[in-house]
């Protein structure tokens, strides 16, 4: 019994750290790195167009992401700033005109998760707020 459980201890540590070394590499994969994803409509058949871009900064952490319509034309923008920590702080969602339309502000608990969100309208007055509970 005693080597079962030494056994299955083991495996879980192991999977663990294979788990936080994949999504380093993953994160160190996208640094500076900007991703352009392409759609054809007509079941593939048709025009091929740019749908969205996403931009990652040095640290692999997502700083900015554009949607486009069928016409190239970009739809919406959002910017990513962050804490010391590496969480999201802030996010700008910017409408076709590049003007802000809401920002999102986090706060997060010790262990990471969040605790409250708040959202603002352009002018800065704040909107609404956002508790997060967790329950198990």
């Amino acid at each position: 019994m005693k080597k079962i459980l030494l056994t299955i201890c083991i495996l879980t540590f192991t999977i663990g750290i294979a788990s936080a070394q994949s999504a380093s590499s993953k994160q160190d994969s996208r640094k500076n790195l900007t991703v352009k994803v392409w759609k054809r409509g007509n079941a593939g058949k048709g025009t091929r167009y740019l749908d969205h871009v996403t931009k990652y900064d040095a640290q692999g952490r997502k700083i900015e992401e554009i949607e486009y319509n069928t016409n190239s034309k970009m739809v919406s923008r959002c910017t990513y700033s962050y804490d010391e920590k590496g969480k999201v702080k802030q996010e700008v969602v910017y409408d076709e005109r590049n003007k802000a339309v809401r920002i999102r502000k986090f706060e997060y608990n010790t262990d990471g998760t969040k605790h409250k969100q708040y959202n603002y309208g352009p002018d800065g007055k704040l909107i609404s707020v956002k508790e997060f509970e967790y329950v198990r």
